[in-house]
């Protein structure tokens, strides 16, 4: 066995998905490495992987490539590379990733440890635009005549433009009025993002906890609990009277540190290792959860949270977040 993995093929088979078994083994083999880079897309040729690994070849220097365990049980082939990262600033290789992403339509991610799916973990997800496909508070808006006005101070709070707590503040305050028949009609059309029940049904059989934490409302996140049976929930609470919203926010903020202390006190309430725990979002006000993670995962996230996350989600759906775990 070489101690560098490299891709040598045949010009005519290189196109070949069927041709990727010639190159990738069905299991590793012993050389010592750092990292594993994963590689997820559909029909993945020879071409395409020589490919990512000519552009990172700078930073990452593979020793071993075998499929995923999980590579095409759910539509997606899956390869693991296990490798020795050069000497790089931690933000290049995020561009780097980022580059290749948009160049062959895969996702990867580079990883030097991985929460290991076999063992009991915790998963906290953020909900607007992560578990479902829309911003509640901007879909209520509209209903109310008020949407472009909404969105933009969504918009400029999930890049981390403005304040979370203070974006909220003044959205809400623009709801005042709105008759609670509104959010039914928004909850009634939920749009829940591809993926999601495949991601969660295969941690629920490994014995995983699955809650939402979110800058959203509990009108929707207590709505989703039940529905994807998830055993927590936590969001804003709209205050209501008489059957229409009141333009404001009742109890504690759940902010971007709110979400934080959510992910620990869960792990610590299920006694579950730090190690064993992921977040995943998409916007700023889910950077500090995902730091307190030992995965933090972008899913279809603003591109300051793709530079941040230690994984991104760009091209697929929510099951891909499997890719990124250990056996």
């Amino acid at each position: 066995m070489k101690d560098t993995f490299t891709i040598e093929i045949n010009n005519d088979d290189i196109h070949l998905a069927s041709h990727l078994a010639n190159i990738v083994s069905s299991e590793h083999n012993t050389i010592a490495y750092s990292h594993t880079l994963t590689v997820i897309g559909q029909a993945v040729t020879p071409y395409l992987l020589k490919g990512v690994l000519d552009k990172l070849k700078n930073v990452f220097s593979p020793v071993s490539a075998a499929f995923h365990h999980l590579h095409q049980q759910m539509g997606d082939d899956a390869i693991e590379i296990r490798g020795e990262v050069i000497s790089a600033k931690p933000e290049h290789i995020k561009s780097l990733l980022g580059d290749v992403s948009d160049a062959y339509h895969l996702d990867v991610g580079l990883q030097a440890s991985r929460p290991s799916l076999s063992k009991a973990g915790l998963l906290v997800m953020d909900m607007d635009s992560t578990v479902i496909a829309i911003e509640c508070i901007d879909e209520i808006a509209k209903l109310a005549g008020v949407g472009e006005q909404v969105a933009e101070v969504t918009a400029r709070a999930m890049r981390g433009e403005i304040a979370f707590n203070d974006s909220l503040t003044h959205r809400v305050a623009c709801l005042e009025g709105v008759p609670i028949d509104h959010l039914n009609q928004i909850r009634d059309s939920i749009p829940i993002m591809p993926g999601i029940q495949a991601l969660l049904s295969h941690l629920k059989a490994h014995n995983w906890k699955l809650a939402i934490a979110s800058g959203g409302f509990t009108f929707f996140a207590d709505h989703l609990k039940a529905r994807l049976g998830l055993d927590y929930a936590i969001s804003n609470t709209l205050a209501v009277k008489d059957g229409h919203l009141t333009g404001k926010v009742e109890g504690e903020i759940i902010n971007a540190d709110v979400k934080a202390r959510t992910v620990k006190a869960l792990s610590e309430k299920w006694q579950i290792p730090s190690s064993q725990t992921i977040a995943m979002g998409d916007g700023a006000n889910d950077l500090v959860m995902m730091a307190e993670s030992a995965l933090g995962v972008a899913c279809h996230g603003k591109p300051l949270v793709n530079e941040k996350a230690d994984v991104a989600i760009r091209i697929g759906n929510l099951h891909s977040l499997l890719y990124f775990l250990d056996k």
